[in-house]
C-alpha cells in the first residue's frame, strides 16, 4: 500500500503557519493578497489530507508515525513526532476542508475590515494548530497545540477588540477554558508518573489501558480519565464550562463557524476518543461522559428555545450537538461520536455561513428584526434550509444518521439517555424551525432592504449543503464502512426501526410545531411566554448560570484582588518606602554631621567625652 501522502503529513500544519508567518511579516501590506495566500495555502493543505484519507481508504492500513529525539535530561528522553490513523485522518478533513471553506468565504464577508490581513494571519495560525493538534503522537505535543488553539480563540474572538463586548467574550473564554487545561495537565502528569518509562506516546496509552494488567490502579485511572475529561468539557463547551462558548459569538461569522464546527470545540471530542483506552479502563468515567454529555444536550436545547440572537442560537445548538457526541462516548460508541463531529461539521459550519451571509445583508442580529428574506437571498435561504433540516435529523440528511447511530447504541445501554436525547432531538428541531420561519419566511420587514451575497459567499454554502445531504452515507444500517474502518476491524452495527421512525418523527414534529407558530400562525406565539413568563425568562437568562458564576467566583475573586492590590499598595510598598524613607533620614543625618566645620566636630567631640564620662562615673549607681 503506498504511503507517499501518508510520509509527508507533516506538511499539512506546515502550510498554514508558513501564511502566518507571512502574513504577520508583511502587516497591512499584502491585504487582498494576503488573503489569498492564506486560502492557497488552507486549500494546499485540504488537498494532501484529501490525499492521505485516499491512501487510508482501505481499512487494514497500517498507522503511520515518525519520531525524533526532541529533549534529552539524563536517562529521560522526551520524543516528538507525527501520527497518521484512520481518526486522524478523517479529522484532518474535516479541518482543511472546513478552514478552505471559512478562508474563501470570508473573501466576501471580511473584505472591507481594515484589518483584514490580520484577520487572515490569525485564522492560518490556528488552522495549523489544530491540525498539529490532530498529527500530534503524544499527549505532550498535543497539549502544546491545544493551548495554541486555546490562544488563537482569543485572538480570534476579541478580533473587534474596539468593542467591549469583544473584548470581554475573548478573556473569558480564555479564562474558563483555562480551568478545563488544567486539569488536562495534571492528568499528563499523572500519566508520566505512573506510565511505565514515563511515556506518553498514543500507542503506549493504548498497549496499557487497553489490556489493565494491574499496572496502573483502577483508582488513578479513573482520576486521569476524570481530569482529562475535564479538559474536553472546557474546550467542547460542556455543562459546566460551556459559558464561554455562546460569548464567542461576539467574534467575526466566519470565525464562528470555524471554532463551532470543526476546529476548537471538535478538540475536546477528539481528545476523548484519542484516549479512549483510559476511559473504557474506568466505568466510572464513561458513566460520567455519558450523563454531563446528555445533560448538556438537553439543556442547550433548552436555552436555544428562548434566544433572539441568530449566532447564540446556533451557538446553543453546537453545545447541544456536542453533549450528543459526548453521550455517545459514554455509552461506549467511537463510531457514533465521530460520524456526528463528521456531519456536524459541514451542517453548522453552513449555518453559521448562512447567518453570516444574513448579517452580512440586513446589519442585525435579532430574528425578531427579520423575515421574508427568501424571496430576496434565495440560495441562502435554501442552503441554510437544508442545514436547519440536517440538524434536526431529517431524513435523509446527514444529521438523520449520525444522531440515529448516537440514539441506537443509547437505548441499548442506557435507555433512560435515549429519552433525554430525544427530547433534546424534539428541541433542537423546533428551535430550528422557530429561526428559520422568522428569518426567511412571513412578509419582509419595512425599510430592510436585502439581497444576496456574492459569489465568494454562495459556494461555499452550497458546497456544505450538499455535504450536509451526502456525508451521513457513509455509516447507515445498511452500510457501516465509517465504524469499519476507523476502528480497524468490521464494526458491529446495530438496525433500529424503532430508532429511525421514532427519531424522524420527533424532528418532524417539532418543525411541524414550528411552522404552526411561527409561519401559519395557528398557535400563538405567545403561548407559552403568557402562560409561564417565568420559565421563559429563565431560559431567557440561561438558567442564570453566568449571574451564579458572578456571585460565586467573579465578585469574591474580584474582592480578593482587592485586598490582595490593598496589601501589595500599602504593605509590600509601605515596607519599600519605609525602607527608602529610613535611608534617607539617615544620609541626612549623616549630612549634618560632615558638616565640614572645625568647631562642630569639637563640640560633637565634647559632647561624646561627656556622655561617656557619664556612663563611666554612673556605672556605681546603677
Amino acid at each position: 500500500m503506498s504511503t507517499f501522502f501518508t510520509e509527508y503529513a507533516w506538511l499539512i500544519p506546515l502550510f498554514p503557519f508558513v501564511a502566518f508567518v507571512v502574513l504577520t511579516a508583511t502587516g497591512k501590506s499584502l491585504r487582498r493578497a494576503g488573503s489569498w495566500i492564506a486560502t492557497l495555502a488552507s486549500f494546499v493543505s485540504l488537498a494532501l489530507a484529501v490525499g492521505i484519507a485516499a491512501e487510508r481508504a482501505s481499512s487494514n492500513a497500517p498507522e503511520y508515525s515518525k519520531q525524533f529525539e526532541w529533549i534529552s535530561i539524563g536517562k529521560l528522553k522526551l520524543m516528538a513526532g507525527f501520527e497518521v490513523t484512520n481518526l486522524s485522518a478523517l479529522m484532518l478533513v474535516v479541518v482543511t476542508l472546513v478552514a478552505f471553506l471559512v478562508n474563501l468565504y470570508s473573501q466576501g464577508y471580511m473584505k472591507k475590515d481594515e484589518r483584514i490581513s490580520t484577520f487572515y494571519a490569525y485564522v492560518a495560525l490556528f488552522t495549523s494548530s489544530m491540525l498539529g493538534l490532530v498529527l500530534a503522537d503524544n499527549l505532550l505535543t498535543f497539549y502544546i497545540f491545544w493551548e495554541l488553539v486555546g490562544v488563537c480563540s482569543f485572538l480570534l474572538i476579541g478580533f473587534w477588540y474596539r468593542k467591549p463586548e469583544a473584548k470581554a467574550a475573548a478573556k473569558k473564554a480564555f479564562i474558563v477554558t483555562r480551568i478545563g487545561d488544567l486539569g488536562l495537565l495534571i492528568a499528563i502528569l499523572l500519566l508520566f508518573w505512573y506510565m511505565p518509562g514515563n511515556a506518553l506516546d498514543f500507542t503506549a496509552l493504548h498497549n496499557v489501558f487497553d489490556t489493565q494488567g494491574g499496572i496502573i490502579s483502577t483508582g488513578i485511572t479513573t482520576l486521569i480519565a476524570l481530569l482529562i475529561f475535564l479538559g474536553a468539557v472546557g474546550k467542547s463547551g460542556q455543562f459546566p464550562l460551556h459559558v464561554w462558548l455562546p460569548d464567542a459569538m461576539e467574534g467575526p461569522t466566519p470565525i464562528s463557524a470555524l471554532i463551532h464546527a470543526a476546529t476548537m470545540v471538535a478538540a475536546g471530542v477528539f481528545l476523548v476518543a484519542r484516549t479512549f483506552d483510559i476511559f473504557e479502563a474506568s466505568q466510572v468515567a464513561m458513566t460520567t461522559v455519558a450523563i454531563v454529555g446528555a445533560f448538556t444536550a438537553i439543556f442547550a436545547a433548552t436555552i436555544g428555545l428562548a434566544q433572539n440572537d441568530i449566532k447564540r442560537i446556533l451557538a446553543f445548538s453546537t453545545v447541544s450537538q456536542l453533549g450528543y457526541m459526548m453521550l455517545a462516548l459514554g455509552v461506549g460508541s467511537v463510531t457514533g461520536a465521530m460520524f456526528h463531529l463528521f456531519t456536524h461539521a459541514f451542517f453548522k459550519a453552513l449555518l453559521f455561513l448562512g447567518a453570516g451571509s444574513v448579517i452580512h445583508s440586513v446589519h442585525t442580529q435579532d430574528i425578531r428584526e427579520m423575515g421574508g428574506l427568501g424571496g430576496k437571498m434565495k440560495i441562502t435561504a435554501w442552503t441554510f434550509g437544508i442545514g436547519a433540516l440536517a440538524l434536526s435529523g431529517i431524513p435523509p440528511l446527514s444529521g438523520f444518521w449520525s444522531k440515529d447511530a448516537i440514539l441506537t447504541v443509547a437505548l441499548k445501554e442506557q435507555p433512560i439517555l435515549f429519552v433525554v436525547g430525544l427530547v433534546a432531538a424534539f428541541f433542537t428541531a423546533l428551535y430550528m424551525a422557530r429561526l428559520f420561519f422568522l428569518v426567511f419566511a412571513g412578509k419582509p420587514r419595512e425599510g430592510q432592504e436585502a439581497k444576496e451575497s456574492s459569489s465568494v459567499m454562495t459556494i461555499p454554502l452550497i458546497v456544505l449543503a450538499v455535504l450536509a445531504v451526502v456525508s451521513g452515507f457513509v455509516e447507515t444500517p445498511f452500510n457501516g464502512w465509517l465504524g469499519g474502518w476507523l476502528l480497524g476491524e468490521e464494526a458491529e452495527h446495530h438496525v433500529s426501526g424503532l430508532v429511525m421512525i421514532v427519531s424522524a418523527a420527533v424532528g418532524l414534529l417539532g418543525i411541524y410545531i414550528g411552522w404552526l407558530m411561527y409561519a401559519k400562525g395557528t398557535i400563538r406565539r405567545d403561548v407559552v411566554s403568557s402562560r409561564v413568563p417565568g420559565l421563559v425568562k429563565v431560559l431567557e437568562r440561561k438558567y442564570y448560570i453566568d449571574e451564579f458564576y458572578q456571585v460565586v467566583f467573579v465578585k469574591p475573586l474580584q474582592g480578593l484582588g482587592k485586598l490582595l492590590e490593598l496589601f501589595d499598595d500599602y504593605v509590600v510598598d509601605g515596607l519599600v518606602r519605609l525602607s527608602g524613607l529610613t535611608v534617607g533620614a539617615v544620609g541626612r543625618l549623616n549630612s549634618r554631621l560632615q558638616s565640614g566645620q572645625v568647631q562642630a566636630y569639637a563640640l560633637t567631640a565634647v559632647v561624646g567625652i561627656v556622655i561617656l564620662m557619664l556612663a563611666i562615673a554612673g556605672r556605681r549607681f546603677w
